[in-house]
């Protein structure tokens, strides 16, 4: 008889009933499968992108062109991870988006518009389907590039967190760009496997 292992359920990582399509700004970490160095080296505090880190940078940038309620703010794209902050702005109704002087921030708990997606479930314009997206293009290319079909380049999810006022996105934007510097310290480095 063969022994069963016990369902795994994890536990989601999103804000419970939280819209992210609402506009705002959003800290975004993603990491490469098993947190293997794929995207480039750091030389000297400096980040040298490989050609799937190319891939990456590509793919993240073609996010706010592809998206007229997108902005992207800082970014980095690290030997094993990405981190970046995209914002949500405002749309006018007539499917481009405008620029407000000031960033609106989130207070928390907004439960305006309570657009929730559910598993499996994709809404345009949120913070998920974005990432899903850009996650799915990316695995896609590297693959091709690599002639590796259907090897994960990615670690399941991503972490965010929803940026609440002026001093969290400016707190945020400073870690990004210190953060070849200081690669030596960082929490996501480890070994090539």
């Amino acid at each position: 008889m063969k022994s069963q292992k016990p369902l795994f359920h994890r536990r989601s990582i999103r804000l419970k009933n939280y819209d992210y399509t609402q506009a705002g700004a959003y800290y975004i970490t993603l990491c490469s499968h098993h947190f293997q160095h794929l995207f480039g080296t750091i030389n000297q505090g400096e980040m040298q992108l490989s050609s799937l880190g190319q891939i990456v940078q590509n793919e993240w940038l073609k996010t706010a062109i592809m998206r007229p309620t997108i902005r992207l703010g800082a970014f980095i794209i690290m030997p094993n991870h990405l981190h970046g902050i995209l914002e949500i702005i405002e749309n006018d109704n007539k499917g481009t988006a405008f620029e407000k002087e000031t960033k609106e921030f989130i207070s928390l708990p907004d439960r305006g518009r309570l657009r929730t997606e559910q598993y499996g479930e994709s809404i345009s314009g949120s913070i998920p389907t974005i990432i899903r997206s850009l996650k799915a293009t990316v695995t896609k290319q590297i693959n091709i590039l690599r002639g590796t079909p259907g090897v994960l380049v990615w670690q399941r999810n991503y972490w965010e967190w929803v940026i609440r006022n002026e001093a969290e996105y400016q707190k945020f934007s400073a870690y990004i760009q210190n953060n070849p510097a200081k690669w030596e310290l960082d929490r996501f480095r480890f070994e090539n496997p």
